[in-house]
């Protein structure tokens, strides 16, 4: 892509390998028609969307599709808080071996977690089954969303966010944590991948005792991290303005 000219690009979309409602084909589609001009697939934990993605592209479509992946690490010692921090991996390559291992691992992780969440749900007095979510979800990576959209679909609440806030995020009482890799280890495995390692929505991070934003991403640089993700849905234009201000002062 020629970036001497200004020119539309969406660089995070989860297709229905992961999280999202459309499949990569309908995302190369939809993209071509918009006139984007370059897209990532960066689904969670998984490389089937992007290479879906590719090969409906085929080096013929007008939109060019950028291989990635949203990988959820675990938060590092400097940045003591439960949860993940999610790290986009961008232009890795599709068969490389460690990455697709530890891909692999956290799907596993994910896998394995959902019918706990559910248990906890049945025990809260949800009639809620595996097999409904999963018949909800069709043939997508079945996780904490795709339970939150059976939940709503079966008017237990108004909102995903609802779901959220009540029942599946940290701290509630149906909330399941699983293994995670590393967040220098995902940083490392980008990289190894050919990739570029950028922080995901890095304004959704909630703020920890001691430790200023300037002072996170530093440390986070300097254990291989190599851009932000400053445009996002839910960063504020104030917030946007100030990541643009720390992303210029970093590099």
């Amino acid at each position: 892509m020629d970036c001497s000219q200004t020119a539309r690009v969406d660089l995070h979309i989860h297709t229905t390998a992961s999280d999202g409602t459309l499949t990569p084909a309908e995302i190369v589609h939809l993209a071509s028609e918009q006139g984007l001009k370059a897209i990532a697939i960066t689904d969670h934990d998984t490389l089937d969307g992007a290479g879906d993605a590719l090969a409906v592209a085929d080096g013929t479509a007008p939109v060019e599709v950028l291989a990635g992946v949203e990988i959820s690490a675990a938060t590092p010692s400097f940045y003591p808080r439960p949860g993940s921090i999610h790290i986009l991996g961008y232009g890795i390559r599709l068969d490389d071996a460690p990455l697709n291992d530890a891909l692999s691992r956290l799907r596993d992780a994910r896998k394995n977690r959902n019918p706990r969440i559910i248990q906890r749900l049945n025990a809260l007095g949800f009639a809620l089954t595996l097999t409904e979510v999963t018949e909800h979800a069709g043939a997508c990576q079945l996780s904490r969303p795709h339970i939150a959209q059976t939940m709503v679909k079966k008017g237990y609440a108004g909102s995903l966010d609802e779901v959220f806030e009540r029942y599946l995020r940290v701290g509630c009482p149906a909330y399941v944590d699983k293994f995670r890799v590393g967040c220098a280890e995902a940083i490392e495995l980008i990289r190894g991948g050919g990739g570029i390692a950028v922080l995901a929505h890095p304004g959704l991070l909630k703020p920890v005792r001691n430790l200023s934003w300037d002072e996170l991403i530093r440390k986070l640089k300097e254990i291989g991290l190599q851009g932000l993700e400053v445009y996002y849905p839910e960063h504020s234009p104030g917030r946007t303005a100030r990541l643009t201000a720390l992303d210029r002062k970093s590099t």
